[in-house]
């Protein structure tokens, strides 16, 4: 049985950064892209960042290039988006997913985690 586990969520202050970490089971990176979307209230889900498990390179989002890192641990089958420069339209409910492809930081979703919520603070 596939589950994506996350954590790492919380309140954080405009400008400040957050490690969310997303714990994997039931399938291996070497076969599915991995990556993260968000959603805020009153909008549509967007595709951030993922890493390809084709060859193993990473994709990002406009809206969060050069902020956002999106990194895996293979030995502990978990990946991670460290999150700088925080702003307030990044709050949203974030989560981790798993598919067999991507375009780009879009993966085709197979696998949902639960969604974790990020508040900015101004």
């Amino acid at each position: 049985e596939v589950q994506l586990v996350e954590s790492g969520g919380g309140l954080v202050q405009a400008g400040g950064s957050l490690r969310l970490s997303c714990a994997a089971s039931g399938f291996s990176f070497a076969d599915y892209a991995i990556g993260w979307f968000r959603q805020a209230p009153g909008k549509e889900r967007e595709a951030l960042s993922c890493i390809s498990s084709t060859d193993g390179r990473t994709y990002y989002s406009d809206s969060v290039k050069g902020r956002f890192t999106i990194s895996s641990d293979n030995a502990k089958n978990t990946f991670y988006l460290q999150m700088n420069s925080l702003k307030s339209e990044d709050t949203a409910v974030y989560y981790c997913a798993a598919g067999e492809t991507n375009l780009g930081p879009v993966i085709g979703v197979d696998y949902w985690g639960q969604g974790t919520q990020v508040t900015v603070s101004i």
